[in-house]
């Protein structure tokens, strides 16, 4: 990307605003990791300091452009789609300084996770918890409310200790949660809707390697432990459920100083797994009812076939909690209360396996949908976090529970060869009818279908105050679109610089969406 002369400025006399790069391309297309959604961009900007990110928010107001910042577009949905300016923070990825007594690190926002983890090792430092995948911005992640899974942490940003922001007026104002409060507890969970985050000051823990085990069981014994002992047995605990075998695994980790070990590869490891998977996946798309078979299958040769099968290594933190995300998908991810997770998943695993009053598994499970010839694939990730142990300030639209731990369900469909799977429309629909019967809230990352009105019933006055906030320093909707409009806007907000999906196509090479021009 070559830089482009900066766009003329608004008086003769601002040689301030003329000395300052503006590396920009036009016409530039974004799709989302998973291909679901794509986008051409008018202008596409990658600013390499604050002063280049405060002259671009000055010339979008001035030519009346809405903005969108955006990093590694691993969200499946369409919240950072623009056919206006889009910002990428990549090559502003720095960190600026990092306290080696107390590990509190600062940092450029565009820093991809993988990066600052990495740095952060080389000083004897680690982030203290980490989602499933680090290809994210720390930006990115802190402004879609991004989870590890762990009872004893919360959400990532209750490391962070304060931020920058550069708001519509092309100001950069830092706040905490002591100073500058109201915007520091908006800006925690902004959905991109504030301004664009240009720094954050983040309290790192000393490095630590993480000993791990996987267990294949029986899902009876896991909910039969759910409430004894399955989440606080370690300090990291995740679990895949499988409906269709109705067994789990059960992943946990604690630290340790043991000398790092690599978990087992088998022939089945690598591409070999991976394409049979693939393959199997794109043949079921014709022939759904092989799934229950297919799921069985990889299952047992990725995990084993026998309950009680057991995995371990020692890893790095940063290894040891992710995991690979395969293929191209659609993910559904909702929060519920903790200890409510035993009642879903027996309700779901009923409707889905259609079981009938005489099956000793079956309970009522009350979701208005048939799952007649309905078959589905991938399994459901459940994990935990408990935000109510953080001091800092909680996200407005945090989605966690506020007076104890919360369970977080994923149901993740892929899209082999990047085709939508048959069964979406219908599993999603009964999942988030059973997720919203059970109190819970979408990861607003993920690709959920609820608006407006369930939302505000969700948040009530912490939606009404975030809305304020937003409106206070971005009155003309410059960093806002129809994702924002459909999920948190108030109805009867009108914003000059919003910007409004017209037209949406269905692309014929791999099936991606595009948004037309606003």
């Amino acid at each position: 990307m070559q830089p482009l002369a900066p766009l003329a400025p608004e008086t003769d006399g601002d040689q301030a605003t003329q000395q300052v790069p503006f590396r920009s391309v036009s016409k530039h297309t974004h799709h989302t990791w998973a291909r679901t959604f794509s986008c051409i961009a008018d202008v596409y900007v990658q600013p390499q300091s604050l002063a280049e990110i405060e002259n671009v928010v000055n010339l979008a107001h001035r030519y009346r452009k809405r903005v969108v910042t955006v990093g590694c577009g691993h969200s499946p949905s369409n919240i950072a789609l623009t056919s206006s300016w889009l910002v990428n923070l990549d090559k502003y990825n720095k960190i600026l300084s990092l306290d080696p007594e107390t590990g509190v690190v600062v940092m450029q926002s565009g820093i991809r996770l993988y990066t600052l983890c990495e740095e952060l090792e080389r000083h004897g430092w680690a982030m203290p918890n980490l989602g499933s995948i680090n290809q994210q911005s720390i930006a990115g992640a802190i402004s879609t409310g991004t989870h590890g899974s762990s009872v004893r942490h919360g959400l990532m940003s209750e490391d962070v200790l304060s931020l920058k922001i550069t708001l519509a007026n092309g100001t950069t104002q830092e706040c905490s949660r002591d100073a500058n409060s109201d915007l520091f507890q908006a800006a925690l969970l902004s959905l991109g809707s504030l301004g664009i985050i240009s720094e954050i000051t983040f309290q790192a823990v000393r490095a630590f390697d993480l000993r791990w085990k996987q267990t294949i069981d029986s899902d009876l014994k896991v909910f039969n432990s759910w409430s004894k002992d399955l989440w606080t047995q370690s300090e990291f605990v995740r679990v895949w459920w499988f409906p269709y075998t109705r067994r789990a695994v059960v992943w946990q980790a604690d630290q340790t100083d043991e000398a790092h070990r690599e978990p087992p590869v088998s022939y089945y490891d690598g591409a070999l797994g991976y394409y049979v998977y693939h393959n199997l996946l794109y043949l079921a798309q014709s022939f759904p009812r092989i799934l229950p078979w297919v799921e069985w299958f990889v299952f047992g040769m990725q995990y084993g076939f026998a309950n009680g099968s057991t995995t371990s290594a020692v890893q790095p933190s940063r290894k040891a909690l992710l995991m690979n995300c395969l293929y191209s998908q659609f993910v559904n991810e909702w929060a519920i209360p903790l200890h409510k997770g035993p009642e879903a998943l027996r309700r779901l695993s009923s409707w889905l396996n259609q079981l009938s009053p005489s099956d000793p598994d079956y309970v009522p499970h009350n979701i208005p949908f048939s799952a007649e010839g309905l078959y589905v694939h991938a399994p459901v990730e459940v994990r935990v976090s408990d935000t109510t142990l953080t001091s800092n300030a909680r996200p407005l639209l945090d989605p966690t529970v506020k007076d104890g731990p919360t369970l977080y369900l994923n149901a993740t469909l892929y899209r082999p060869y990047l085709r939508d799977p048959p069964c979406r429309e219908r599993y999603y629909q009964a999942f988030e009818w059973l997720m919203k019967d059970m109190g819970g809230r979408p990861h607003w990352a993920k690709n959920f279908e609820a608006y407006r009105p369930e939302i505000e019933l969700m948040y009530g006055d912490d939606l009404d105050k975030f809305r304020q906030i937003r409106d206070a320093v971005d009155p003309e909707g410059m960093f806002l679109g129809p994702w924002h409009r459909a999920r948190i806007l108030a109805e009867d907000a009108r914003y000059e610089l919003e910007e409004v999906e017209v037209e949406r196509t269905k692309s014929v090479k791999n099936g991606i969406t595009v948004f037309g021009k606003v």
